[in-house]
């Protein structure tokens, strides 16, 4: 089967714009049936198509808002290709061309298995289940009940790239192959990309930040590592105040002791005086 796609689509580019172009034709559909039923547009107005690319996962998503399909639509669409053989292949391609059922997936949707290694399918139709459909292009595939995140109503296909296919998760090679072969798709084609905003700061904003970082960390830092302090200081204080008061009344003891000699030696000064007196006294009677 691989060799056989291979040889019907060596451009690989063309991948893309056959997604697109199927699901334009599923937007077309649903547009063209909500003209004599409104109503048939209640599970979303909006028609378009979303790329989504995903480098982590390497997986490039595309999604419309068409018409969406039934089991028997995702069986007779993709099964029969898968599982038929060479020679059921060979004539969907040639009948590629004639198929005139609008929103009908052909034969050249296996154009993905150029860059993917498996391609996975989930779509919901109005009034209807969400189903899935996944093949590795190895002659099998499997059609299930989708109970993952609700569509409303559309399509998506999920290609799983191979290792050697990320440039189709490129922002710039997509842009380039959208508008080299589906420029003339009359819905939006949306791309989502992640986008890095980088803030400019001044020096002084910086080195503030850094500053009030390192502080805070410091601070941080010397509360966590900050030891119990044990208050010996108070035994001191009251040994150097015993020993303030010792100073103190020894002052005040040798300050008395130096008055008590003045007077006794005042004292000793006037009893001697009363003696010399008396002493003249007695020799003037004499």
């Amino acid at each position: 089967m691989s060799l056989i796609i291979n040889t019907f689509h060596s451009d690989k580019e063309i991948l893309l714009s056959e997604l697109i172009s199927n699901l334009s034709d599923a937007l077309d559909k649903i547009r063209n049936e909500s003209w004599t039923d409104p109503s048939k547009l209640d599970s979303g107005k909006e028609l378009h198509i979303n790329l989504i690319p995903n480098k982590q996962a390497r997986t490039l998503t595309i999604v419309d808002t068409g018409i969406g399909m039934t089991k028997a639509d995702l069986t007779n669409n993709f099964g029969n290709i898968t599982k038929s053989g060479t020679k059921v292949f060979m004539e969907a391609l040639q009948a590629a061309a004639r198929i005139s059922k609008i929103g009908q997936f052909s034969a050249h949707f296996y154009s993905a298995y150029l860059v993917a290694e498996k391609v996975t399918v989930i779509t919901k139709r109005n009034q209807d289940k969400q189903y899935g459909w996944e093949s590795s292009a190895g002659g099998s595939f499997t059609v299930r009940t989708d109970t993952g995140e609700p569509m409303g109503r559309g399509t998506k296909v999920i290609l799983q790239l191979k290792e050697d296919q990320t440039e189709y998760l490129e922002e710039r090679r997509i842009k380039e192959i959208v508008k080299k072969h589906s420029q003339f798709i009359g819905y939006p084609i949306t791309l989502f990309v992640e986008k890095k905003h980088d803030k400019e700061v001044s020096d002084d904003e910086a080195e503030e930040k850094e500053d009030k970082g390192e502080e805070k960390g410091k601070e941080e830092k010397e509360s966590k590592d900050k030891p119990e302090i044990e208050d010996v200081g108070s035994d001191e204080g009251e040994e150097e105040k015993k020993m303030v008061t010792r100073r103190r009344r020894r002052l005040r003891k040798s300050t008395s002791i130096k008055k008590n000699s003045t007077k006794q030696s005042l004292s000793g000064s006037d009893i001697l005086t009363t003696l010399l007196i008396r002493n003249t006294e007695n020799s003037t009677r004499a």
